[in-house]
């Protein structure tokens, strides 16, 4: 029976070599350490047209955020020039480089600077002080948003260390969205709003460290620099990821609650009220802040057809079934139907 498995794999295998052709062309090799080098170190010089090209990325994410529109948003993220000096780290980390390790980190401070500011000014500016929904998107953190760093960082460390794949760098600048927290914070200057500032900043420490830890693996794992010369670097690294995995993970344990309350709630009002079962229900969404469950409902009614007091007995209700002290806002957006009727035309 081992005979007979051996000869067929052995004629197989023949098979396979006389038919699929020449595809050593196919192999694609990492670039050299002279080539890569030299991307790099051009990629974290602080030059007039990175800080040109930053300045108006964060202008256009701070316009876009303003705006509460993710198209512009996107494409402040595709000109940010951001990721050239974070991928440095990670590969200086690895090569124990450590006069591209100052160059890169601090080309990346003074990006940090220069988008504050110039978001900061824009919003001053612009004087808006509503913060809209894409501005509070980047004030709560998870651990979904590190998966995210994460994985980007090893994409862009794969990219910069192939020719062939360099088209990808855009997509993955879009993927992690390294400058829009950034314009949060600034935008959280203008409006003197710590939450704002503290979240979004917290968003940005996320990307950072782990596009540096998982650009620094993949750069390991494609034979640049030494498990020895890299050990400190990662070291560092992971001690960073394991302190944001403590707030990153509450903040998920809260966002998964929410989400099962607002699954309750929806079912709850929709099912067991009279007053919401037959109205159009527009979103629901909920939040809990010192122990108090914040709902705000958004309907489309006639205007007076919903009143306080059965919005209390709907509250009176929802914490009830809860079994927690529940604050209940309703908005109600206006509805008038207005229908012509047939009329016979005259003879």
């Amino acid at each position: 029976m081992q005979e007979k498995c051996d000869l067929y794999r052995k004629k197989i295998t023949k098979y396979w070599h006389s038919h699929s052709g020449d595809w050593h062309w196919l192999i694609e090799q990492p670039k050299d350490l002279a080539t890569i080098n030299r991307t790099l170190w051009k990629a974290s010089v602080p030059s007039f047209s990175f800080y040109f090209m930053l300045g108006l990325s964060g202008l256009v994410a701070t316009l876009g955020l303003l705006a509460n529109s993710v198209a512009i948003i996107i494409g402040a993220m595709i000109i940010a020039p951001l990721m050239g000096p974070i991928i440095g780290i990670a590969y200086a980390m690895v090569m124990a480089n450590r006069r591209l390790l100052r160059r890169s980190s601090l080309t990346i401070f003074k990006g940090i600077i220069l988008t504050i500011f110039t978001s900061w000014l824009a919003a001053e500016m612009v004087g808006l002080t509503n913060i809209n929904s894409e501005i509070l998107s980047r004030t709560n953190p998870t651990l979904l948003d590190l998966a995210i760093a994460l994985a980007a960082g090893a994409a862009g460390a794969f990219a910069n260390s192939r020719r062939r794949i360099a088209d990808a760098l855009p997509g993955v600048a879009i993927a992690v969205a390294l400058v829009p927290p950034l314009s949060v914070v600034g935008i959280g200057l203008a409006n003197n709003r710590q939450d704002l500032i503290l979240g979004s900043f917290l968003l940005f420490l996320t990307n950072l460290i782990g596009i540096i830890f998982s650009g620094g693996v993949v750069f390991l794992c494609q034979s640049y620099g030494s498990i020895e010369k890299a050990k400190q670097g990662l070291l560092v690294s992971v001690l960073a990821l394991l302190l944001l995995g403590i707030p990153l993970g509450i903040s998920l344990e809260q966002l998964l609650v929410q989400e099962n309350v607002r699954k309750s709630v929806n079912t709850l009002i929709r099912t067991q009220t009279v007053t919401f079962s037959e109205t159009d229900i527009r979103s629901i969404k909920v939040r809990s802040q010192q122990e108090v469950i914040f709902i705000e409902i958004e309907v489309a009614a006639p205007l007076g057809s919903i009143s306080e007091n059965q919005v209390n007995l709907v509250r009176d209700f929802i914490s009830r079934e809860l079994q927690e002290p529940v604050r209940l806002k309703v908005r109600v957006i206006p509805v008038s139907v207005i229908e012509a009727m047939v009329k016979a035309p005259r003879e």
